[in-house]
């Protein structure tokens, strides 16, 4: 296995010259650079700033029974999200997808951070923020009319029904979203980039699986080989992944 930044930067890039159906895989680490902690880890966003475990937060039974816990963190991690701008790997990809060898992006973060980097085909497992639903008459509320409704009311409530608004997200017990899609996305793939993602929350953690081809994985941190068997993993990149991708830009000059 390559051991310099330098080395891991060349061998990726003739993998990218060669391929024409690139597929990316992204995780919380992609966003981390951002300044949007992870989720799970010991500094992520709702245990660093209110030392609750996230998978109460998103809890679809806790939800129903007890919306206003979920909206007193969401309000946090809206205000995150606000002040926060795509790193310069959002940016790669968008730029990647631009030339024409990349088919998309599969992402399990709800932050748009890809979309307002200018990627187009972003297909995001896990839902976003950006669309809302009456959980009871299924009315549609746009992210500038939720956070104007989150600023006035503590549980935001439909203004046809009176129903409990949610925001488009995966909750634990949801079906994730778009799953179809990027099971065929990453079976026609020639090459598949997995960033930021320990490859430990499924049914994401599948989909390099499901790839024919080459799989590169950049991630600091350990990674889960449950669902990916290691002789699968072409190139495994343990570096901080605008870092990487910096590098790997100089040699494929695209950003």
């Amino acid at each position: 296995m390559a051991d310099s930044l330098q080395l891991q930067a060349e061998m990726c890039a003739q993998m990218i010259e060669r391929s024409y159906s690139i597929v990316l895989l992204s995780g919380a680490g992609m966003s981390t650079n951002a300044g949007l902690p992870d989720f799970r880890g010991p500094n992520g966003i709702y245990r660093q700033k209110m030392n609750v475990d996230p998978e109460m937060i998103f809890d679809i039974d806790h939800f129903r029974v007890c919306p206003e816990f979920f909206y007193s963190f969401h309000r946090e991690f809206i205000s995150s999200v606000e002040k926060i701008s795509p790193t310069f790997g959002h940016v790669f990809f968008a730029a990647l997808e631009n030339t024409g060898k990349m088919t998309g992006i599969i992402t399990q973060n709800i932050d748009a951070l890809h979309q307002k980097a200018g990627s187009k085909n972003v297909l995001e497992i896990h839902g976003s923020s950006w669309k809302n639903f009456c959980t009871r008459c299924g009315h549609e509320y746009s992210y500038n009319h939720m956070i104007r409704k989150m600023e006035n009311e503590k549980v935001p409530r439909c203004e046809k029904c009176g129903g409990v608004i949610k925001p488009d997200i995966v909750f634990f017990g949801e079906n994730v979203k778009n799953l179809y899609e990027c099971q065929n996305m990453a079976s026609e793939a020639d090459l598949m980039l997995v960033a930021g993602s320990s490859l430990a929350v499924f049914p994401a953690a599948l989909l390099p699986s499901m790839c024919r081809g080459k799989i590169i994985i950049v991630n600091k941190g350990e990674i889960s080989l449950s669902y990916l068997p290691e002789e699968r993993i072409t190139l495994h990149i343990e570096e901080d992944i605008d870092a990487f991708f910096m590098e790997l830009n100089s040699y494929l000059r695209i950003v």
